[in-house]
């Protein structure tokens, strides 16, 4: 065993012992159902903060789309980092942040699709809801998987990968099932410090490998492999990059996993902290990764034959065992903050929004926390053995199952849960068209993937099609359009029912002259 593998051992079983000590710790914050789903809305500014970002950026990010991106746009790459750390994050806050916590707790809502139920007056859009998450959040979770195999190979020669899935999936299902959210907000605190100083250390340790920053741009812009515009401000192809940009930003806003964040942050100071909190480690963890992945094209890569997800992975082998132990810490973090986070979203939608309104007889309270802890064993299973499947035998529909994920999460709930918290004018039918319009495009867009349909005859439709990044887009996009154009022909809810909600943002509190002292 070599260096790299018993230093990168000693780095992941400190980091595994961690993980489950804190699992353990947090069982007594998961005895009934608003502490196992939403840490009791208790949870301080740092936590929440380091939970939204974690979930946010995984392995995928970090290994897939740092390499392909880096390598298609060169450093104007970063501009994804930062647009994922001022759309994604700071907006994201700003916007979404303390209307979906007053709205959320006024309506006892503790999942997106319950919230899509009450504020709509429908069971049929919660039930909707809910079948939309279970169908993409599963594909959704086996790609974060995606990247471990090369790294682990790098520090594990001659190991089998479903190993490293296996190990992390179970470690994952324990911690989570044990303390449910509170152990995952203080596991993704203690993941995000890994990965700010994890990816800084890389970077350096990238950067020295090549000279430094600036000989390294100039090895960019003149190297064989690269050439000026991929030192330049905006890259090769400026539009692609924007719309990889909207997507990957704009997107969040309307991912369960993401926007459950909001409900459950403790309190209005928390969310003021929480913003700053999370918008600086994105532009670190975020910017760093797409930064890193700039400089891909200074080693020899046979892009064409070993694909993007081997760009980064060999721009890390030359590196001292040392950081090869950090980085492969560090990707372990990343992927599972996001999968805890995943997981935790569609066992709780699954028992709380499918299950439990269709029994006759109502569930019990530990019953409903015996199911979601099942539903937790299901999903973390089925994810690991469709990404072991995936890395096995390249299958063509997994792969675009998880390109397409994304995009039709985001295209169906985003512009259906922010006209939600801010118009009260928004219908049940718009909601309906937005869900119809977010999963039909991408549907279409997994059948013209797979070559079942072709669009060749149409230049629009040619150019939509082109890629899950445009469709997604536009998914999002449409969905803001159509909301309030539905909304034009179509009944209103109860008037009575609609101010009642959006009473809450109207309620006056009064403070001690301890808590507010004046001008």
């Amino acid at each position: 065993m070599g260096s790299a593998s018993v230093i990168t051992l000693v780095f992941m079983a400190c980091f595994f012992a961690v993980m489950l000590i804190i699992g353990v710790r947090s069982r007594k914050h998961a005895a009934d159902i608003n502490g196992f789903v939403l840490g009791s809305r208790q949870v301080g500014p740092w936590l929440s903060a380091f939970a939204y970002g974690t979930s946010y950026f995984s392995a995928v990010i970090f290994v897939g789309y740092a390499g392909q991106f880096g390598w298609n746009f060169g450093l104007a790459s970063t501009w994804i980092g930062l647009g994922n750390a001022f759309i994604g994050s700071l907006l994201a806050w700003l916007i979404l942040g303390r209307r979906t916590r007053i709205m959320t707790q006024h309506l006892v809502s503790k999942t997106m699709p319950d919230f899509f139920g009450i504020r709509y007056e429908s069971d049929r859009l919660r039930t909707a809801a809910s079948l939309i998450t279970f169908v993409f959040l599963i594909p959704y979770t086996a790609s974060l998987y995606n990247g471990l195999s090369r790294l682990f190979a790098i520090a594990f020669p001659g190991v089998d990968y479903a190993l490293c899935v296996i190990l992390m999936a179970a470690l994952t299902g324990v911690y989570v099932i044990m303390g449910g959210y509170m152990a995952t907000a203080w596991n993704d605190f203690i993941q995000g410090i890994i990965m700010l100083f994890g990816i800084v250390a890389v970077i350096l340790a990238v950067l020295r490998d090549n000279g430094g920053l600036f000989l390294a741009m100039e090895k960019l812009a003149t190297g064989p492999a690269g050439g000026w515009q991929y030192a330049s401000f905006l890259g090769a192809n400026p539009l692609f990059l924007l719309f990889v940009v909207l997507l990957t930003s704009l997107g969040t806003w309307g991912l369960p996993q993401m926007v459950g964040k909001f409900y459950a942050i403790k309190n209005e100071g928390s969310i003021q902290k929480g913003t700053v909190i999370s918008t600086l480690f994105a532009i670190v963890v975020a910017g760093g990764c797409y930064f890193l992945g700039g400089f891909g094209r200074l080693y020899d890569i046979d892009v064409a034959a070993d694909g993007f997800d081997a760009i980064v992975p060999k721009m890390l082998s030359s590196l001292p065992a040392v950081i090869i132990g950090v980085v492969i810490v560090l990707v372990l973090s990343a992927s599972m903050s996001t999968l805890s986070s995943l997981v935790l979203t569609s066992a709780s939608t699954m028992t709380l929004d499918l299950i439990a309104p269709k029994r006759k007889k109502p569930l019990q309270e530990k019953d409903q926390l015996l199911i979601m802890r099942g539903f937790i064993v299901v999903f973390i299973a089925v994810s690991a053995l469709i990404a072991i499947r995936q890395a096995r035998s390249r299958s063509l529909f997994i792969a675009q199952m998880m390109g397409v994920s994304w995009g039709a999460l985001a295209g169906a709930f985003l512009a259906p849960f922010l006209y939600g918290l801010y118009s009260k004018r928004t219908t049940k039918l718009s909601v309906a068209v937005c869900f119809v319009w977010g999963v039909g495009l991408e549907i279409v867009q997994l059948l013209v993937s797979l070559g079942v349909i072709s669009v060749s005859f149409s230049p629009v439709l040619a150019f939509v099609f082109n890629n899950s990044i445009y469709s997604g887009v536009i998914a999002m996009v449409g969905g803001l359009i159509l909301v309030p154009l539905v909304n034009l022909f179509s009944q209103r809810l109860r008037p009575v029912h609609v101010e009642d909600m959006f009473s809450a943002y109207d309620e006056n509190r009064t403070v001690g002259i301890t808590d507010n002292l004046g001008k």
